[in-house]
């Protein structure tokens, strides 16, 4: 069981917002849907793109990069790279389907806690 650190406040975040944020060396997506709150690591497992830049649609962010998508709610894969063909499969061999870490987070006050 980690430690819950502050990583960001309520008052940031409006209805489907994201930023990345560091919380002790590490780089973590916050984001918020609805009336919760999600975070998880802000590099996609592809090759290293910063989530926090592509598009939240509900809990779905896509990668900017590649196409790949992510469920905020647990970091689940939902698709591995963006597109067909030959070169579509070399890189889903190259680097098989990853999840991308999540973590807990919980709404103390204003402040947003994630646990590390």
């Amino acid at each position: 069981m980690g430690t819950y650190v502050e990583a960001g406040n309520t008052g940031d975040f409006q209805n489907v917002a994201k930023k990345e944020v560091n919380v002790q060396g590490q780089d973590i997506m916050l984001a918020r849907v609805g009336e919760k709150y999600y975070a998880i690591a802000s590099r996609c497992p592809h090759m290293g793109a910063d989530l926090a830049a592509g598009n939240l649609e509900g809990t779905i962010v896509t990668c900017p990069r590649h196409g790949s998508q992510f469920d905020i709610s647990d970091g689940h894969n939902v698709r591995w790279l963006k597109g067909s063909g030959p070169t579509a499969a070399l890189g889903k061999i190259l680097r098989s389907p990853r999840s991308v870490k999540s973590y807990k987070v919980k709404v103390e006050g204003d402040s947003i806690m994630v646990e590390v």
